[in-house]
């Protein structure tokens, strides 16, 4: 179950005004944009979906989806790339942690974070802090 769900649409679409030059900043290059680190090529490659949508920098090769896990219950899991079925354990057995959805061109190397949001075993959402009381006289 997904929930506190961020979708980063408009970031990225601000970015890529910018990089077309139609931002009120146009310094952005296709080399300040297109930094994907060997890590999350690779990471693409082996725990990513090829998804149905063309890179907007290059324009010539498909965009892949890649999760990354973060969060204090999945212990060193935190901060791997995991595949839909290895999310999907994680999601059943701990009981909150963050997923972050990045899209990567393989080819030029465009990535940018496509949404995050929280998941883990049902009703097992951190425990919200109590509130204080203000101290009586």
């Amino acid at each position: 179950m997904r929930r506190d769900v961020v979708d980063h649409a408009l970031a990225r679409r601000a970015l890529l005004r910018q990089l077309h030059g139609g931002g009120l900043l146009a310094t952005t290059s296709a080399d300040d944009v297109c930094d994907a680190s060997p890590l999350l090529k690779s990471a693409a490659r082996a725990y990513g979906v090829r998804t149905e949508r063309t890179c907007p920098v290059c324009r010539r090769q498909p965009l892949w989806e890649v999760s990354w896990v973060y969060g204090d219950a999945i212990a060193e899991r935190s901060g791997t790339a995991r595949s839909a079925r290895q999310l999907l354990a994680l999601a059943r057995s701990f009981p909150d942690f963050a997923v972050y959805e990045v899209e990567v061109c393989l080819d030029c190397g465009w990535n940018h974070l496509v949404r995050t949001y929280r998941t883990g075993t049902p009703g097992t959402a951190p425990a919200r802090r109590a509130r204080r009381e203000p101290a009586g006289p």
